[in-house]
């Protein structure tokens, strides 16, 4: 068994000096983002009890847990979602508070079955969630700002595809098809199995014409267009509130001037029994999973004790730094911008250098192998290190730039001002 010390499990990785820059730039960036859009952070435990999630198996089904017991013999899990915990803490903690809640969060979750195709058994999810409020203008909201985080990431070649849970669940009842067949359907549209939705539609009596709406919902996307095609089909009215709550959602998307990101997906048909509404995924090219999803869940927070409506998304840090580096988009490394030597009797002055310097934002290294000014040279050329202050005294300064050999002498006082 000695021999796996020095590997990680399947599904989990180390993140080395590039990419641990890069996703801290990334959730810096994202977190500035929901802050100035209103949204306020909290922190769950990455440890909660099995309960928590059991309320919903549709989102967090037993077997993708990673589950263990505590000294009392209760089930705990690691957080497979972020929003489950943070219904749990709208229920309880804020359960008096005013409205709308608006909640944002960065954190891992775990999923035993994540694997493949650039994902993982850990990873980091960054998002928003908006309590308490019903509307268009909600939805809308939470959906701009989805596409802020992902604009603020670096990208901008990306589209969010839209649906509405609400309509497809009303055609179903127009259909007549039992509770059964209705989740065999969503699961044959989801995967675009056309002819398996073409054989359970034949075994069903169904007007010719909503027969062929449901045929067709796979490949149902495109424009605002698409709504207007579908509303002279359908008559019943649960799904034509549906595409009317769509449309309004659209052209408030509109007057943010993110229409360009936007698509129209009536053949998007996740968890029935989670999303209430609008539901929205977010792709960009090089990544074959969603970089971002989210919808309307009112009835998950009610399971916690207190009633209230909800949207929000999820966007995965991870996918977005796969998408990043496939794209080829320039990302920003760790570096040190000086590095700071000295004989003895400059030490002192050295150390004052640093700390000034790094209170103007400069990043300095100081010279702690004390092996001479050559052995300095080529660390900091093989680090990358643009140039060296060798203090000779508590006065004298010697600058090296190291990127065109330039040799200067300066004084402390005409450096940094340090006497």
């Amino acid at each position: 068994m000695s021999k796996w010390k020095i590997y990680t499990p399947e599904g989990v990785q180390d993140i080395l000096f590039d990419d641990c820059f890069l996703k801290r730039s990334l959730e810096y960036k994202i977190r500035e983002q929901f802050r100035l859009w209103g949204y306020y952070e909290v922190e769950s435990p990455t440890i909660e009890f099995y309960d928590a999630f059991s309320v919903d198996s549709d989102s967090a089904p037993q077997e993708t847990l990673f589950k263990f017991f505590d000294q009392n013999g209760r089930i705990l899990v690691l957080r497979p979602d972020l929003t489950i915990p943070i219904a749990r803490i709208a229920a309880t903690k804020y359960r008096d508070s005013e409205q709308p809640l608006k909640f944002c969060y960065i954190g891992n979750a775990y999923k035993y079955n994540e694997l493949g195709g650039g994902k993982q058994k850990e990873y980091t999810q960054a998002g928003v969630e908006l309590l308490g409020v019903s509307t268009p203008e909600a939805d809308a909201e939470v959906i701009a700002a989805a596409i802020n985080a992902v604009k603020s990431a670096g990208l901008e070649n990306f589209q969010i595809d839209i649906g509405q849970v609400e309509f497809f669940k009303g055609l179903m009842e127009e259909t007549g098809l039992s509770e059964e067949d209705t989740e065999q359907m969503r699961l044959l549209i989801d995967s675009k199995d056309f002819l398996g939705i073409e054989e359970l539609v034949e075994a069903y009596c169904i007007r010719k014409d909503l027969k062929e709406l449901i045929l067709s919902l796979p490949g149902m996307f495109g424009s605002i267009d698409v709504i207007d095609r579908v509303e002279k089909i359908t008559t019943n009215s649960r799904s034509l509130d549906a595409l009317k709550n769509l449309r309004e959602v659209l052209q408030i998307l509109e007057d943010y001037g993110f229409g360009k990101y936007i698509s129209v997906d009536l053949g998007m048909v996740q968890s029935l029994n989670y999303y209430t509404g609008i539901i929205f995924r977010g792709f960009t090219y090089g990544i074959g999973f969603p970089i971002v999803s989210g919808g309307r869940y009112d009835n998950l927070v009610e399971k916690f004790g207190k009633s209230l409506p909800a949207t929000g998304f999820s966007l995965g840090i991870n996918m977005i730094m796969t998408a990043l580096r496939r794209q080829k988009v320039e990302e920003g490394k760790p570096s040190v911008d000086t590095l700071i030597t000295y004989k003895a009797e400059g030490r002192k002055t050295a150390f004052e250098i640093g700390r000034e310097l790094r209170k103007q934002g400069t990043s300095v290294e100081m010279d702690i192998k004390n092996e001479g000014l050559e052995a300095v040279r080529a660390y900091a050329k093989a680090k990358g290190i643009g140039g060296i202050l060798y203090l000779l005294d508590s006065e004298r300064i010697e600058v090296h730039n190291l990127e065109t050999g330039e040799v200067t002498a300066t004084t402390v006082g005409t450096l940094v001002g340090v006497n």
